[in-house]
């Protein structure tokens, strides 16, 4: 079902005909800080930026964070800000007098040693010193993304003595992955500990967690963010092969997931990264998180104005899949079109959304039903399909019921109305959720319903005739406690025709 709104809605600060379902995550950086830049991503419909900690100072990110806000403000909208980790990316050195070029056959050292002098044809330096503890003759490491490669020939004390597999450029501070992965560098780096307690400063709504391995590391990055007084929702980044026999465990450690396709594809392998993407996203909501398709979308958008075919249809099939949000990264941090690439993503989601209608299976048995909020969803779900309602509409302080609801996938917007902006912009990664303001003024239940139903007719979010599903607790103001499905048919000028408990 394609779901059309008047042309004069305004939806959280946009003017659409159709109401986009897949949120837009878009990377800032010097691209971003060009004037009047920002609110013309805002413009062409970011959710979510993100603040990649692996560059910049910390000045940097604090500046944009609060430019952020302010041109959201201006532009009568919410957008989250996601702050990105740098993880304990294993790196090579510098090299004396600029990039080398190394050519299939030579032998080449990594110097694990903290003394390691500039690098030059035959040898650089790592950032990780217990490499040699980690690989043993006949591993392939990889450099740069995989554009070069090493076959490692022995471990000689501090050194891992290789020769080359496949050659070409290397530049200074290029990453290093071990095919298959392996490598037991710790998640969390004194860096990371730092940045997390500068993405509580600001008040990030998402803090990534690169290269997670294991539960404990999100686990340990909670801790450390709420010890910092932060309460953003902790995102895992799926990049390495490590990951993927716990990816359960992760999953269910964290609030939102990340399919990192750069080093994950590195790691395991192009040929095998298309299958374990749609694996993650599966996982991910039938465990009731968000997850985020990431890394190289449009990425020849850096330079032209316009993407190709094969990363529209990589983008519409991440979309398809069913993923909550697809992210840009170099495209709006250093690319030529920002904007451009940010309204390339709308029209690919659009197109994607209109070709395909999500049948979700609401059998009961297919779904395991703990909390009574989660049975409500569902139930909200099964009413929506049998009737055909316009909107459900979901009055959530936390956020929670609005997340269980769009877990079940269907066509039907959600709206979400929480008088808590952190909540509103945690909600902003929510695949068919649309947070909205709303202050329920100690009214009661029946009155809060009818005001909420007012509010979105006033906003051109619901029409007379419409029929909503609303869900709601019986203390109105108090979270955790939505226990309460009503139908609603809309009369004129928004007033609630009929009113009945089902």
């Amino acid at each position: 079902m394609l779901v059309r709104l008047p042309a004069s809605a305004n939806l959280n600060g946009m003017t659409e005909t159709t109401l986009r379902r897949t949120k837009i995550v878009a990377t800032l950086g010097p691209a971003t800080d060009a004037p009047g830049m920002l609110a013309k991503l805002i413009a062409e419909g970011v959710d979510v930026v993100r603040l990649n900690l692996s560059h910049g100072q910390p000045d940097d990110h604090r500046a944009r964070a609060v430019a952020v806000r302010a041109a959201a403000a201006e532009a009568g909208r919410e957008v989250g800000v996601l702050a990105d980790l740098q993880g304990p990316k294993i790196r090579i050195e510098t090299f004396a007098n600029g990039p080398v070029q190394l050519a299939e056959g030579d032998h080449f050292v990594l110097d694990c040693r903290p003394d390691a002098p500039p690098g030059d044809v035959q040898r650089v330096g790592v950032s990780y010193y217990g490499l040699p503890q980690d690989v043993h003759a006949g591993d392939v490491l990889l450099l740069d993304d995989g554009l070069v490669a090493l076959t490692v020939r022995e471990v000689v004390g501090a050194e891992v003595r290789c020769q080359v597999l496949i050659g070409g450029r290397l530049s200074n501070r290029k990453g290093l992955n071990r095919q298959g992965g392996g490598l037991s560098v710790t998640a969390l780096s004194d860096k990371d500990k730092a940045d997390i307690r500068l993405a509580a400063e600001i008040g990030a709504d998402f803090l990534a967690v690169s290269f997670v391995r294991s539960a404990e590391d999100m686990h340990q990055a909670r801790r450390l963010l709420h010890e910092a007084g932060g309460n953003a929702s902790l995102v895992a980044k799926i990049e390495r092969a490590d990951a993927i026999p716990v990816l359960g465990e992760i999953i269910d450690a964290s609030d939102v997931v990340m399919v990192a396709r750069g080093d994950l594809g590195v790691e395991i392998g192009d040929a095998e990264l298309p299958g374990l993407q749609k694996k993650i996203i599966r996982e991910s909501l039938q465990r009731n998180r968000a997850v985020i398709t990431a890394t190289q979308m449009l990425q020849s958008m850096v330079r032209s104005p316009i993407p190709t075919r094969a990363e529209v249809l990589d983008v519409a099939n991440a979309v398809i899949d069913g993923t909550d949000a697809v992210m840009l990264s170099e495209e709006t941090a250093a690319g030529d079109h920002p904007d451009k690439a940010v309204a390339a993503m709308r029209r690919i989601c659009l197109g994607a959304e209109r070709q395909f209608e999500p049948k979700e299976d609401l059998d009961k048995a297919r779904h395991r039903l703990d909390r009574t909020d989660q049975a409500i969803a569902l139930a909200s779900m099964l009413l929506a399909g049998e009737l055909g309602v316009r909107a459900i509409v979901a009055l959530t302080e936390s956020g929670a019921t609005a997340q269980w609801l769009s877990r079940y996938r269907t066509a039907v917007p959600i709206y979400a109305l929480s008088p808590l902006a952190d909540a509103r912009r945690r909600m902003l990664m929510l695949r068919d959720v649309h947070p909205v303001a709303f202050a329920h003024q100690g009214q009661n239940s029946a009155a809060t319903a009818r005001a909420a139903v007012q509010q979105l007719f006033a906003q051109g979010r619901l029409s007379e005739g419409d029929r909503v599903v609303l869900t709601h607790g019986d203390h109105v103001g108090r979270g955790g406690g939505t226990n309460t499905l009503k139908l609603l048919s809309v009369g004129t000028d928004g007033m609630v025709e009929s009113l009945r408990d089902l």
